[in-house]
């Protein structure tokens, strides 16, 4: 059931329901700092949010849930397979910086050996729903983030909005099928298992953040969790841990003085994160003993080119030799992903997206939302780069074709109108693995985020997306 055409169109009520959303989004904490004052809470405005909730497929969202531990046990193994991660990422590091610089660290910790067996990933998969030609929809996966997956704090809040919203509407019967959502606690609960595995009451979690942060809220209800826990947290940037971090003989990191149990990097996914004292640090606390989350293998497999490669015949089933249903669940949300290695079969990929750059998507190694390439931007790029290993350094994936829907998007300091909308859902996944026992393994949540359909890219921090919730239909 999705909330009727009347109800979108009916000017006197969209009025009405326009002021009562941003206050009951205050109210009930979806809030983010503004662009004026990004690191001050003194000014605070709602974090951009749809007027209502979108129609998702109830099918595909429960498949969406349901292959989330088979994902997170996938990066797991890729995380601690070396040769995979090498022969994977061999192409890409000769030409892209960043990548070599993280490969680089990584070498590092192989070559010296692992100072914690303790692993903790808190994940997120975003997928699209691709409509075909016969009107069916099928669950296909954008990425997998596997560092500062975003959004678990906020999502963990917009239900209440959500309802509220309907309620006030007359829409009594949408509101009772806004689900029940909270990622924030299923995040805090992998952390708060490493912290309680590291095994000392006085070491602290560190979240190392950004220099602006914007979006301090979606953090801030993750770190509550872990108070409410009586776990401590601080937070510190690259240059607090540079100018104060230090191991001592047994490798435990110490940043102000404080044993720090676990790094949750909400930070360091971006070329533009790191200074030349970044990247020391950065291997420091890869050295240690303390957990991360993620491990440099970990931030490792969630790049574009593993996700390509697994996408290649017989790669998965490496994987999971025992378990032919995890594969088959897996590879039913892959789309079409290609190599554009040097060779024929990248020669081929090239002319492929040459020829029809609006079917295809072209995909850097980079994380954070608005890198990707479309349409006759991709021939652009590709014809600069066709016949140089340069090309290594992308992608392509097939482009998802979803159903759009008609929402309102509500952002500060933008008039609001009706809009036709493109949603992406995203589900949090959690693992602890202490040496070869995997402690924990869930699925912790799910995320939509909408934008308008004349956006190709982009994600609320980068201003394009807002907030969401599923109303299954």
């Amino acid at each position: 059931m999705a909330v009727p055409e009347d109800v979108l169109t009916n000017g006197a009520l969209i009025r009405d329901l326009e002021e009562v959303a941003k206050d009951i989004a205050l109210l009930h904490g979806v809030l983010m700092r503004t662009k004026e004052t990004p690191n001050s809470s003194e000014v605070v405005s709602y974090a951009p949010f749809t007027l209502f909730p979108s129609p998702v497929p109830r099918a595909v969202f429960h498949q969406a849930l349901a292959v989330q531990p088979h994902f997170n046990r996938l990066v797991d193994r890729i995380s601690q397979d070396p040769n995979f991660l090498k022969e994977a990422l061999a192409s890409t590091i000769k030409v892209d910086d960043f990548t070599a610089r993280l490969f680089s660290i990584y070498r590092h910790v192989l070559q010296e050996g692992h100072s914690q067996s303790i692993v903790v990933g808190l994940n997120r998969s975003d997928y699209m729903l691709d409509q075909g030609p016969d009107g069916s929809t099928a669950l296909k996966q954008i990425e997998i983030n596997t560092i500062a997956a975003s959004f678990g704090g906020l999502s963990s809040r917009t239900p209440d909005v959500h309802r509220h919203i309907l309620k006030v509407a007359g829409r009594l019967e949408e509101q009772k099928l806004v689900l029940d959502n909270n990622p924030a606690a299923g995040l805090a609960r992998a952390l708060a298992k490493a912290w309680e595995l590291y095994g000392s009451e006085r070491a602290v979690v560190m979240f190392l953040v950004e220099d602006v942060q914007m979006n301090i809220y979606d953090h801030r209800y993750v770190e509550n969790e872990l108070w409410n826990r009586n776990i401590p947290v601080i937070r510190r940037r690259f240059d607090d841990v540079y100018k104060t971090g230090s191991l001592d003989n047994d490798k435990r990191l110490f940043v102000d003085g404080k044993e720090v149990a676990i790094v949750y990097f909400r930070n360091g996914y971006m070329p533009q994160n790191y200074t030349e004292q970044s990247w020391e640090a950065r291997l420091m606390m890869e050295r240690s003993l303390a957990v991360k989350c993620p491990d440099i293998s970990t931030h490792l497999a969630g790049t574009k080119k593993v996700q390509q490669e697994l996408a290649r015949p017989g790669v998965l089933e490496k994987f999971f030799p025992d378990d032919p249903e995890a594969v088959t669940q897996i590879r039913a949300t892959f789309a079409g992903l290609y190599t554009l290695d040097m060779g024929a079969e990248g020669d081929k990929t090239v002319a492929m997206a040459l020829a029809n750059p609006d079917q295809f998507v072209l995909k850097p190694q980079r994380e954070g939302g608005g890198n990707n390439i479309y349409g006759a931007d991709i021939c652009q790029v590709l014809e600069s780069v066709k016949d140089s290993t340069e090309r290594t350094a992308y992608i392509l994936m097939d482009k998802i074709q979803p159903q759009p829907v008609h929402n309102y998007l509500l952002r500060r300091g933008s008039p609001l109108k009706l809009c036709t909308c493109l949603s992406e859902l995203g589900v949090f996944g959690t693992y602890v693995r202490q040496g070869t026992d995997m402690l924990l393994n869930e699925c912790a949540g799910h995320l939509l985020r909408t934008k308008s359909a004349e956006h190709s890219d982009g994600g609320v921090a980068a201003g394009v997306a807002v907030l969401d919730n599923p109303l299954l239909v």
